[in-house]
């Protein structure tokens, strides 16, 4: 019988059904929670080096170019991030499919066993397993063992070169608040506008990362507004010393 094997960790038996791990309403929820995490991501990048320029001056053309500037590398950053992390889960993925192929062409009798024995092992009577096991094998073998066995649905990997466009654009979503909170405000303004603006956004995207997590909303909010406005205060007095100092 061929060794079980499993991505994730958390069921003994190595079973995961499809349903709870890349089913299309869960795939659904981690994008959104995903674009949540990169809206916030450009939300405090953007605005601590924002904070950061505006320690030192205000000059609106220093501001344009550090935000651009942010808002660019950010974006990037994240895209090439995400393409990496993406792409090796996808191959490790690819390569766990192809060894369950090679095994199912090999020793069928031998995975229907195991297939057979994974459904027995999450309390279905013997015979009402193996039915299960034959009518999914029949049906499509390699998709059957590779969502039970181990949690891949393989007519459903995620795509790396979507996943980074997609991060991309939740980091350039997230960035355009502070970036025109900083730059479409008066002087005087500028800072505290930004501040606010920022405190706002953070505390929303806590509110749906709580809500999509199942964690304690207070929590999440109090979590994000403060390490936002930590961020801030550090670049912006990092900015105000560096600032004096070439002053």
């Amino acid at each position: 019988m061929a060794e079980k094997r499993t991505l994730a960790g958390g069921d003994p038996s190595g079973y995961q059904s499809a349903e709870s791990t890349q089913g299309p309403p869960a795939t659904r929820l981690n994008a959104l929670r995903a674009a949540v995490l990169g809206a916030n991501d450009g939300i405090v990048s953007t605005a601590g080096i924002l904070t950061g320029v505006a320690g030192a001056t205000l000059q609106f053309g220093a501001l344009v170019t550090a935000g651009v500037a942010g808002v660019t590398a950010g974006a990037l950053s994240m895209a090439v991030g995400e393409y990496v992390s993406v792409g090796t889960q996808r191959d490790s993925e690819a390569a766990l499919l192809h060894q369950e192929r090679r095994e199912l062409a090999e020793m069928p009798e031998e995975e229907l066993a195991e297939l057979t024995a994974l459904y027995v092992a999450k309390g279905l009577t013997p015979d009402l397993a193996r039915r299960v096991a034959d009518q999914l094998h029949a049906h499509d073998a390699l998709a059957a063992h590779a969502e039970t066995e181990l949690g891949i649905d393989p007519h459903n990997l995620t795509s790396p070169v979507v996943a980074a466009v997609s991060s991309a654009l939740a980091f350039v979503a997230g960035s355009l608040l502070p970036l025109a909170a900083m730059l479409l405000s008066p002087d005087p303004a500028r800072l505290g506008v930004t501040v606010v603006s920022v405190v706002l956004a953070l505390a929303t995207t806590g509110v749906l990362s709580a809500r999509w997590g199942g964690t304690p909303v207070v929590r999440s909010i109090a979590r994000n507004v403060l390490g936002g406005l930590l961020a801030m205060g550090v670049t912006y007095w990092i900015g105000r010393l560096v600032g004096l100092g070439l002053g």
